[in-house]
């Protein structure tokens, strides 16, 4: 006996193509993008003064980097 599984956003529970769903993804495309601007805006990566790359999460940290 074969279940179907229900292929529904787990945020906003719009349905997900079956595509989608395949790729292992659980939001629809609308959560999923609003997901990625949130993750995008919450951290940034700055190239600090002779050297390494620094993973910068909080904004006032980033403003001191620039005095």
């Amino acid at each position: 006996m074969i279940t179907s599984i229900a292929m529904h956003c787990s945020r906003c529970c719009q349905p997900i193509s079956q595509k989608r769903w395949a790729l292992l993804y659980r939001e629809c495309l609308d959560c999923g993008d609003k997901t990625a601007a949130r993750l995008a805006q919450s951290r940034t990566i700055v190239p600090m003064h002779k050297s390494n790359y620094m993973l910068v999460t909080d904004l006032n940290l980033l403003k001191g980097l620039n005095k």
